[in-house]
């Protein structure tokens, strides 16, 4: 190792001194997709996590001895689908047979269409927006762990591409001469695979999690419809 050549010359600052405006681009942009990426993963494991604990009031909802007691049980009505489905269903039954009785002396459309169907639809409906909830940030943890390996190694490329031009203008190929390019190109490699890696990691995890969450409310869904059905049926009778 060339004894004039200090442990300074291998430090992040001296790599960012060395490079020009697209290495500074591109480090600053996998900088940028990884603070979004931990953001993303923070916050939706949270919000995950708040779900899942409520998933345990579900079983208590049907032992209560009536519909509004039911809804009351329920906690956190801002980010519980669980009551969001369950007022759902109650609210379009209640509008349903509502307009059936204002409508019963007129042939509108509306009257074509049976409580059993209005009901599944407003329900997948409600579901439908509860999962696109679940979702919204996982295309960006997807996007980012399947670009930032390459966009590393466009990095890489243009730091091997200036070792060679140093090389060229300079005639030699010591190290004190390709150090900063080849160092920089290195630094470009790690920094998109650390992007990467929690990225990739991290949207699984979450996707396993929302499947778990989405099957639980579907469940639940189904249960709600049953009931609505035949709480209306047993009415009409």
């Amino acid at each position: 190792m060339n004894p004039t050549m200090t442990s300074s010359e291998f430090g992040i600052a001296h790599f960012w001194a060395s490079g020009d405006t697209i290495s500074h681009f591109v480090a600053i942009l996998l900088i940028l997709m990884s603070i979004g990426s931990w953001f993303v993963l923070v916050t939706k494991f949270i919000h995950l996590w708040k779900i899942k604990s409520l998933s345990a009031e579900v079983s208590e909802f049907w032992k209560q001895t009536s519909w509004q007691d039911g809804l009351n049980y329920f906690s956190k009505p801002d980010i519980n689908p669980f009551q969001q489905l369950a007022t759902t269903s109650y609210r379009v039954t209640q509008e349903h047979r509502v307009s059936i009785e204002a409508l019963a002396s007129n042939k509108s459309l509306s009257k074509h269409l049976t409580a059993e169907d209005w009901l599944a639809s407003s329900i997948k409906s409600e579901l439908d927006a509860i999962i696109k909830n679940l979702q919204n940030g996982l295309a960006f943890l997807a996007s980012t762990g399947a670009t930032a390996p390459f966009i590393g190694l466009f990095g890489t490329v243009w730091g091997i591409y200036h070792a060679l031009m140093t090389i060229g203008l300079t005639g030699s190929a010591s190290l004190d001469q390709v150090a900063g390019p080849i160092g920089e190109a290195l630094v470009m490699t790690a920094l998109g695979l650390t992007v990467a890696i929690p990225a990739v990691l991290g949207y699984n995890a979450l996707n396993k999690a929302n499947r778990d969450i989405v099957n639980e409310l579907k469940h639940f869904a189904e249960d709600l419809h049953t009931f609505m059905m035949t709480t209306s049926t047993d009415k009409r009778a």
